[in-house]
C-alpha cells in the first residue's frame, strides 16, 4: 500500500512557476515509477509527466515538453513537478500516481496503482 499526498498548488498568473510536491509513505518508493496526471472541469484525466524509479526515463506530455520537469528524491520519498512559463490552459487538478515498476514508466492512467488525492492548480490570463 502507498499513500500519496500532493501539495503546492494554487493561483499564479500567466507566465508563472509552481511547484507541485507529492510525498509517498511506505518503504519502496524506489521500487515505483511515478506520475503527474491532470484533469480539467469537464475534461477526462490526461497525462503530465512521469519518471522512473532510479530517476531516468523522464517523459512528457507534448503540451508541457520543455516547460515543466518531474524529479524525485527517493531518500525523501517525493516526487517533484516543476511548472514553469505556466499557461491558463494548464489549469487543472493535478495528481501524482505509483506505478509498480514493470519496464518504461506508463503515460496510461490505468497501469498505475495508487493515486493522491489532487491538489489544485489555477493560472489567470
Amino acid at each position: 500500500q502507498v499513500l500519496l499526498v500532493e501539495s503546492g498548488g494554487g493561483l499564479v498568473q500567466a507566465g508563472g512557476s509552481l511547484r507541485l510536491s507529492c510525498a509517498a509513505s511506505g518503504r519502496s518508493f524506489s521500487s515505483y515509477a511515478m506520475g503527474w496526471f491532470r484533469q480539467a472541469p469537464g475534461k477526462a484525466r490526461e497525462f503530465v509527466a512521469t519518471i522512473g524509479s532510479s530517476g531516468g526515463m523522464a517523459r512528457y506530455a507534448d503540451s508541457v515538453k520543455g516547460r515543466f520537469t518531474i524529479s524525485r528524491d527517493n531518500a525523501k520519498n517525493t516526487v517533484y513537478l516543476q511548472m514553469n512559463s505556466l499557461k491558463p490552459e494548464d489549469t487543472a487538478v493535478h495528481y501524482c500516481a505509483a506505478q509498480r515498476v514493470v519496464g518504461i514508466p506508463s503515460m496510461r492512467a490505468d497501469n498505475y496503482d495508487y493515486w493522491g488525492q489532487g491538489t489544485q492548480v489555477t493560472v489567470s490570463s
